[in-house]
């Protein structure tokens, strides 16, 4: 298989992983795909592999910086899948900037890279998660809808290294929206949890409430802190000074 290229078929790795393929949700469109990478074959495959989902489609691919930026304010797109390395700039300023116009747009990065430096910077550019490049199909497709979802794309070795480096590079930031700082005590408990990588369905049976509850605490905390994914939330927090317990700084 070339350099690049997204590996295993849909259905192969579907029955290994176990995967659930969620339907579009009732009176829904199908979230709208933007692939940005330079590699044409993976682009172009990922770009089908997207297209044949009925809750997905894909708008376009970018092999640029310029090509993505005239796509996106084209197409506006849920969700962009972006390389780090472009021909013309960096993937990561490009999704500060795509953020900056719309800050409800999901962006995972799909990366070669394990520098958990660069992973910091892209999650405080406020990207959902990272993606490896050798992941198969059925993975992609997982992280576009947890993306689509608000979830986090990123498993917890890398989650625990990317927000050390958060917390060791923090800045202070400008004061927190209004809201942000009246999380309850319950609504702290599931940052906490975030911030160790649960996601809402392991967050309920940890604190024995429903999957239903566990979401709708996540929502609120996303709202108060003015985010719109899970893992724009613990960046957020961890700068404002809100998770001091999480790590020592």
């Amino acid at each position: 298989m070339a350099d690049g290229e997204i590996g295993g078929s849909p259905a192969s790795t579907d029955a290994e992983l176990g995967v659930r393929l969620v339907g579009r949700r009732a009176g829904e469109p199908p979230a709208r795909v933007l692939v940005v990478d330079d590699h044409r074959a993976l682009a172009e495959s990922l770009g089908l592999a997207i297209d044949s989902q009925h809750d997905l489609h894909c708008v376009g691919t970018a092999p640029t910086v310029a090509d993505a930026r005239r796509l996106a304010a084209d197409e506006e797109p849920d969700i962009v899948l972006l390389d780090v390395q472009l021909p013309d700039g960096d993937g990561i300023e490009l999704a500060a900037q795509l953020r900056a116009a719309r800050p409800d747009l999901r962006i995972v990065v799909l990366t070669g890279h394990t520098d958990v430096a660069v992973l910091a910077r892209a999650a405080g550019a406020g990207v959902c998660g990272f993606l490896p490049k050798e992941s198969g199909v059925a993975e992609v497709l997982w992280a576009l809808r947890t993306a689509r979802d608000g979830g986090m794309v990123v498993d917890g070795a890398t989650l625990a290294a990317v927000l050390d480096r958060v917390a060791r590079l923090r800045r202070p930031q400008a004061p927190a929206p209004p809201g942000a700082s009246d999380l309850t005590d319950r609504e702290m408990e599931v940052l906490r949890a975030m911030g160790t990588g649960m996601d809402p369905q392991t967050i309920a049976s940890r604190l024995g409430v429903s999957v239903h509850t566990s979401r709708g605490h996540v929502k609120s905390i996303l709202s108060k802190l003015d985010c719109h994914s899970q893992l724009e939330a613990v960046v957020t927090a961890l700068r404002r000074g809100l998770l001091p317990e999480l790590f020592a700084v």
